[in-house]
C-alpha cells in the first residue's frame, strides 16, 4: 500500500508541474465555534500560563477542506453552517476559480453530495460540454448516482472527480 501511495504522490507532483491540480478533500461537520470567556492567566515565576475552562458557544459550522496532493498544502477552506450539495459545488467553484483554465482532479469519498446533479451541471458548463444531461431520476447522465459518478470520473473532462471508498484504500471489501 505504501508503494502505491508513493507512486500516486510522484504522479501528482508530475501533473502539478504540467499545470494540473490534484486535490484531495475532506469535511468536518458540526465544528463548534467556541470563545474563551476570560483571558488566560499569565504565568507566575516557575509556573505555566493557565487557561480558564469556561467558554461561550457561538454555534457550529461545517468545514470543507481541500489539500493539494503534490504539495500537501491546504487550499481555500470553505466554512458554512451547512454541508449540502450546493455548499460543495460552491466550494469547488471557488477553488476552480483560482485557476479557471487548468485541469482539476478532485479525490473524494463516495458521499452523495460528491455525485450530485448540481455538480454534474457545474462540470458540464465549466468544461463547455454541450450535451443533454437528462433528468434526475428519469434518464441520461442525471438518472442515477452511478451515472452521475461515471460522468464526473470521465478522464476526458478538464474537471473530474475520483470517487473512492475507505475500503478501496484499505484493500478491504465494501
Amino acid at each position: 500500500m505504501v508503494n502505491e501511495i508513493c507512486v500516486l504522490y510522484r504522479e501528482a507532483q508530475e501533473e502539478s508541474r504540467k499545470g494540473s491540480h490534484i486535490v484531495s478533500k475532506d469535511e468536518m461537520t458540526g465544528v463548534q465555534a467556541l470563545e474563551h470567556k476570560y483571558p488566560d492567566k499569565l504565568p507566575l515565576p516557575g509556573l505555566y500560563a493557565r487557561m480558564e475552562f469556561e467558554y461561550i458557544r457561538h454555534g457550529t459550522t461545517s468545514l470543507i477542506g481541500f489539500f493539494d496532493v503534490a504539495t500537501g498544502r491546504a487550499q481555500m477552506p470553505y466554512l458554512n453552517p451547512t454541508r449540502t450539495e450546493e455548499d460543495f459545488v460552491a466550494a469547488v467553484k471557488t477553488l476552480v476559480g483560482t485557476d479557471p483554465d487548468a485541469p482539476w482532479i478532485f479525490v473524494c469519498d463516495g458521499l452523495n453530495i460528491h455525485k450530485s446533479e448540481a455538480l454534474v451541471r457545474f462540470v458540464a458548463e465549466t468544461c463547455g460540454l454541450d450535451i443533454e444531461l437528462g433528468r434526475k431520476g428519469k434518464n441520461g447522465i442525471l438518472k442515477s448516482m452511478e451515472s452521475r459518478a461515471d460522468f464526473l470520473h470521465d478522464p476526458s473532462h478538464r474537471i473530474r472527480f475520483g470517487l473512492y471508498s475507505k475500503a478501496q484504500f484499505l484493500d478491504e471489501p465494501d
